[in-house]
């Protein structure tokens, strides 16, 4: 580590501009030091012992670092340098839709007229924040199609959790007990897993020669034990799903419901709706699709839409529109409860409905149709250095595959991918779908510039072609090189996760450098 000289020649430990090594807090920390301290009024101070009972007392004091506010300031500074993100450059994350979030949507959810509303505060004083609500909503409705929404699930997953939920409460409406959900080979990860933890089983059909739902498999899966079918559309290939109303045929006629898994809602904005192709549940991703931000497992937003006759079966409360004026809450006839304490991420809600009304209904058209011309564009430019499985007109994302460069060189499409970062680009999604042999799945978004795409291209065809020549492969599985943390085993990482920093240790290290 890099330490430099200060007053009294003790050495710091934080390091110099530009040095990739960065110590912990506890690494920085020196006794007796401290961010800030109020000086001191003259008013009594009470014992302890008075203010704190005995039980509930440490019998030691927590161990925390004692830095400088100067020195912390710093060090997490330079830690936020370390990270890339959507505001530094592409990030083309297939099927995760990480596009730039414009800093207007962030100005209005900061806004204290908006931030600073307690959630419990009552509806006669919070009139413009459920408007808001009631308004998205609105929105939401009419931009898939259906006829309500809830807008309580905290992002994508709690969104699959409630529309199975809801398609649960649905069917023991009817007296129907079921107990399958067909999703397809090419679905994202998260569908299964919410089917199970829904308490269905889950029935996979397979894709066709298109990479589309073969419609032959579902006819031969689907029967009165299904409870829905779920899948997205276009779907996780990037191909739109031409046999949607067929699907959706099939599906009703055996009683089931049809689910849209709402992750590629980006491509079809302003074009067509899930609630026209026949869908009876929508989940939406506003963190994807209407450029709210994501967040390491939040903040995001996953409001649920549905039909007609699924409305009295949301969770509750809603933000309604009263029929004397104003507005307020209410709990639809046969609720399936609360999906999220108090109104679901409000903050986020905000930025949400803020794009949609900077974007407007033409402008959310702009959105898919750029999407789909920098994923089509990348496509062709692409073509003849990686595989195309499935070579056919994409919507938002494309899948390309390194499979022929790993039995040619052995580089797998994950070297690829790491030596992309030491061009300045995130690295796309590998290994997904699974239907797809070394599988590069990229999203460009609209939010890139033709300049941007361009690049992102020549920086993928320079590795092909290095990979081709000698030294090349190699080069390619020791990737990344440049960056301030290289090449890790993943598996290991994976089962031996140390998510925390032991305080022990730190004490015992900074015991044993003072001591010699």
């Amino acid at each position: 580590m890099t330490t430099r000289p200060l007053a009294g020649g003790r050495a710091s430990s934080a390091p110099l501009m530009g040095s990739d090594a960065e110590p912990t807090i506890f690494e920085l920390s020196a006794p007796s030091r401290s961010a800030w301290s109020l000086r001191r009024t003259g008013v009594p101070e009470y014992p302890l012992e008075e203010l704190v009972p005995p039980e509930h007392r440490r019998e030691k004091p927590v161990q925390l670092p004692d830095v400088s506010e100067r020195d912390l300031v710093a060090h997490f500074t330079r830690l936020s340098q370390r990270q890339y993100a959507v505001d530094l450059g592409a990030y083309p994350l297939g099927s995760c839709t990480m596009k730039y979030n414009p800093k207007l949507c962030d100005v209005i959810a900061a806004m204290p007229e908006l931030a600073n509303v307690h959630p419990a505060a009552p509806p006669a004083c919070t009139q413009g924040w459920i408007r808001l609500l009631v308004e998205l909503e609105t929105a939401l409705c009419e931009i898939t199609g259906m006829a309500a929404a809830t807008l309580q699930p905290a992002a994508g997953a709690a969104g699959e959790l409630t529309g199975l939920l809801l398609m649960r409460a649905w069917h023991e409406s009817q007296s129907s007990e079921r107990h399958r959900v067909i999703i397809p080979d090419s679905a994202h990860g998260t569908n299964p897993a919410s089917v199970t933890l829904a308490g269905y089983a889950v029935t996979t059909v397979s894709s066709d020669s298109n990479g589309c739902v073969d419609i032959r498999s579902l006819r031969e899966a689907i029967d009165d034990d299904v409870a829905g079918v779920m899948l997205t559309n276009p779907n996780t290939l990037g191909l739109f799903e031409e046999g949607i109303l067929e699907i959706a045929a099939v599906a009703h006629e055996a009683g089931a419901l049809l689910y849209y898994d709402g992750a590629n809602l980006n491509a079809i904005l302003g074009v067509t709706r899930p609630g026209d192709m026949g869908f009876d549940i929508v989940h939406l991703n506003l963190h994807k699709t209407f450029a709210t931000p994501h967040g390491g497992g939040g903040p995001g937003a996953g409001p649920v839409a549905v039909s007609e006759r699924l409305s009295p079966f949301l969770p509750g409360p809603r933000p309604v529109r009263l029929e004397t004026g104003g507005f307020g809450w209410a709990m639809p006839e046969r609720s399936i409860g609360r999906m999220h304490s108090w109104h679901g991420n409000a903050l986020v809600l905000a930025r949400a409905l803020a794009y949609i009304i900077a974007n407007g209904a033409d402008g959310l058209r702009k959105v898919a149709e750029a999407a789909v011309l920098n994923a089509n564009w990348l496509r062709e430019r692409l073509r003849g250095l990686y595989d195309i499985p499935y070579d056919r007109p994409v919507m938002h994302e494309l899948v390309v595959s390194a499979a022929t460069l790993r039995k040619r060189y052995g580089t797998k499409a994950a070297d690829v991918a790491k030596r992309l970062l030491e061009e300045g680009f995130h690295a796309p999604t590998v290994s997904f779908p699974l239907i797809v042999d070394e599988a590069l799945m990229i999203e460009p978004t609209e939010t890139e510039s033709p300049q941007t795409v361009e690049a992102l291209a020549e920086a993928l065809e320079r590795i092909a072609q290095e990979i081709s020549e000698e030294g090349g492969a190699d080069s390619a599985r020791a990737a990344p090189r440049t960056t301030l943390v290289g090449r890790v085993d993943e598996a290991l990482a994976a089962r031996r996760l140390i998510p925390t920093w032991d305080i022990g240790q730190a004490r015992d290290l900074e015991s044993s450098t003072s001591s010699g």
